[in-house]
């Protein structure tokens, strides 16, 4: 998302929130009391909340408190790109309080179970607002205490005016309910319902807009909100009443427990522990906004997460050249494989028109993808009035002349797949990684006892680019992971040696001089270099085609192109920046202390500051920690390797190729005891922590065998415990 950055732009002013942001209590506590009162696009400075369904966020002005709803799959769906599609906010929730001011207001949120508190504070009156979305029910609970004084407030739901959105609204004895749909004029209707009801009783009198309550000091006011829509329930209304006027003080009690529960077994998933509270906060502050927009296996969060406008910028659409798959790198690493694949299923919905648009375009097998696309098959970009008759679009796609989006979607399902080898999952992909192998078996072209990729824009319009680097990383990825995938579920195993003569002789990535140093070119022929962005460092990463153990020429350009770039807070790319440097070795303390600013740099919510492209940076921090703690790109395990020994760290449950989960902790310069649990029971490469020594293996708390070298070869069984120890004394 590079050229295309203003075209549909609607910028919300969300209401000044002074939002401090705490992390898990197991782990640590620590508050950010800075109050930020910025202007946003989408959320940037909002407190955060959602279930990976429902997403809320809130902020205040002029006497109100808002609550933003929206959901995942509340889209307006039309192929279509008139500046009229893509994810809606589902409504709003106003709490007026009289006689406060934005001054008056401020926030605080608990990681470990996104319960969010407001308080307004002004002479002798204050009021608190206690908030959460239930982990495990598409519900909202609102909390509101009269601390000192006395205050008038009302309640009412309400949406943004738009002509093609159909709203109904009204009161249903104790409930207030609200109907929002787009069903005119797009290809999938969407409707969705919302029920609002006070569970202390005698709260409303019926007006026609807001219900008029009045807050006396130790009093406290429960109201409960039901979310739902016609993708979940074919009468959404009907629904969130029934669930609604369920609701008492008992079941909010249960509820409230199968909530924490879920939270802390999401928790418990990974975890690590440094002494730098600054990286702690922004690790699992990163972590907690993924598992609280993330979930729903149909509908993925679009590039903002949480939705609270009906204009947001680029359609608020999945961004194919990297803003979409950017917020997922880092889940697999980190545990949260669940997080992970909801990023699948939009590109799997695609494949039908990929594959017209390949037939169409290319003239070749396989799927070729646009720029943005949406849920359920949706093409967001279709049919541009800007770029008609340009370049840019072919057939009513949006292109900007790149062949690369379709293979990009691959670099998070190999992740997937090389860190869990789940052959259900392998099954799923297999035809999308098929489909992309299947394009670039025709497009590339073979001369001169090399395949050289023609006509592929590495930036968005630059043009007929020749062998453009992030591409000839992605397709080795895309064939690295299809030869996988065929050797584990035996399929098309007669195609497997054209892959491999593929990945063999593959153009080599194109280099040049700058400030006397040989660092990586953009493409070979077309754009040398780019002023504003990471492109010619993702071959790297997040393409996995450069590793610790590539040739060191491949290493030392690396480095440089890293030193030449120095985009650590880039507004584009700094989300594979660190682990660009971090995979080729960079000097780990400037990464360090780079990665340090890097989460200084951010809203109290976690957002990037001056980042408009929502959650895309979300694990920056999570990817590069977990990464430096335990590599395993090119399936050998490396421990610490990005960390310096002087400072203490320890970690539990990352997640490795191979299938395993790593356990590890370094004290005074040493690494302790090891611990690996293989799922999978496939053989182990770790490189020896105790180089000088001897190594002895304990499987499932037995002792088991003494081995010894650089690099430490060993079987596993499934559901293996293995525990790797020095032997003392050893040489």
């Amino acid at each position: 998302m590079r050229l295309y950055k203003c075209l549909f732009a609607g910028i919300l002013w969300l209401w000044g929130t002074g939002f401090v942001g705490a992390q898990p209590e197991q782990y640590f506590n620590i508050w950010n009391t800075a109050p930020k009162h910025m202007p946003s696009q989408v959320s940037t400075d909002a407190p955060l909340m959602g279930n990976g369904d429902l997403t809320v966020s809130l902020g205040f002005k002029n006497n109100t408190l808002r609550y933003y709803l929206s959901k995942n799959d509340f889209w307006r769906l039309r192929s279509k790109a008139d500046g009229l599609s893509g994810p809606r906010v589902v409504g709003f929730v106003d709490l007026k309080i009289d006689d406060f001011e934005q001054r008056d207001f401020s926030a605080s949120q608990q990681l470990e179970n996104g319960i969010t508190s407001c308080l307004l504070q002004k002479g002798q009156r204050s009021i608190r607002f206690k908030s959460w979305v239930a982990a495990t029910n598409n519900l909202v609970f609102i909390e509101l205490t009269a601390l000192k004084g006395t205050a008038n407030c009302s309640i009412g739901l309400s949406a943004p005016e738009n002509k093609r959105a159909v709203l109904n609204k009204g009161q249903s004895q104790d409930c207030l309910w609200l109907t929002r749909a787009f069903k005119d004029s797009v290809d999938i209707a969407t409707e969705v319902g919302v029920a609002l009801k006070a569970v202390t009783k005698g709260v409303f009198r019926a007006e026609p807009n807001f219900n008029a309550i009045r807050l006396e000091p130790g009093k406290k006011i429960i109201f409960v909100l039901a979310v739902e829509s016609n993708f979940k329930k074919p009468n959404p209304l009907g629904f969130v009443l029934r669930r609604i006027r369920a609701i008492n003080k008992a079941k909010i009690d249960k509820i409230s427990l199968h909530h924490n529960n879920w939270w802390r077994q999401y928790w418990h998933k990974s975890s690590i522990h440094i002494a730098d509270t600054v990286l702690m906060k922004a690790y699992y502050q990163g972590l907690y906004t993924m598992g609280a927009c993330s979930r729903d296996n149909r509908f993925s969060p679009a590039i903002f997460g949480w939705v609270s406008t009906d204009q947001p910028a680029w359609n608020g659409d999945y961004h194919l050249n990297y803003n979409f798959q950017a917020p997922f790198y880092a889940l697999y690493a980190a545990n949260r494989v669940s997080q992970g694949k909801t990023q699948d299923a939009p590109l799997l919905d695609f494949m039908d028109r990929g594959a017209l648009y390949a037939r169409q375009v290319t003239h070749t097998r396989g799927i070729l993808y646009p720029v943005g696309i949406g849920p359920l098959g949706i093409e967001t970009t279709r049919d541009f009035p800007a770029y008609q008759n340009s370049d840019n679009a072919e057939k009513e796609g949006l292109f900007f002349g790149q062949k690369s989006n379709a293979v990009y979607g691959l670099v998070n399902m190999a992740e997937a797949w090389r860190t869990t080898y789940d052959t259900a999952y392998g099954k799923k992909i297999y035809p999308y990684a098929l489909a992309v192998a299947d394009f670039w078996e025709d497009y590339l072209k073979y001369e001169n006892g090399r395949y050289v990729i023609y006509n592929d824009a590495i930036q968005e319009g630059s043009g007929k680019d020749m062998n453009p680097i992030l591409s000839l990383g992605l397709v080795r990825n895309a064939f690295d992971l299809i030869l996988d995938l065929s050797a584990t579920l035996h399929i098309d195993i007669d195609r497997q040696a054209k892959w491999k003569d593929i990945l063999a002789k593959i153009s080599a990535f194109p280099l040049q001089i700058r400030n006397g140093k040989t660092v990586f070119r953009y493409t070979e022929k077309g754009v040398d270099w780019w002023p504003d962005n990471g492109l010619g460092i993702q071959h790297i990463f997040p393409a996995s085609a450069i590793t610790l153990d590539s040739p060191e020429d491949l290493l030392i350009a690396a480095k440089n192109t890293i030193d030449e770039m120095q985009r650590w807070e880039d507004m584009n790319t700094s989300n594979s920046f660190f682990m660009a440097a971090i995979r080729t070795g960079y000097d780990f303390m400037r990464t360090l202390k780079e990665l340090h600013k890097y989460a200084l740099h951010t809203y109290p919510n976690g957002f990037q500051l001056n980042n408009p492209h929502g959650i895309e940076n979300s694990c920056t921090v999570a990817g590069a920690l977990d990464e430096m703690f335990c590599m395993s790109v090119g399936n050998v395990i490396r421990l610490f390797v990005g960390w310096p020994k002087s400072q203490p760290a320890s970690f539990k449950n990352i997640r490795s190729w191979g299938a395993f989960l790593v356990s590890a902790s370094l004290k005074n310069e040493v690494v302790g005891h090891v611990n690996i649990f293989s799922e999978r029971g496939r053989d182990c490469t770790l490189v020896n922590p105790w180089p000088d020594k001897k190594v002895r293996l304990t499987r499932n708390g037995r002792r088991s065998e003494v081995i010894f070298g650089k690099r430490l070869h060993f079987k596993t069984a499934v559901n293996e415990r293995i525990g790797v120890r020095p032997v003392e004394g050893s040489k």
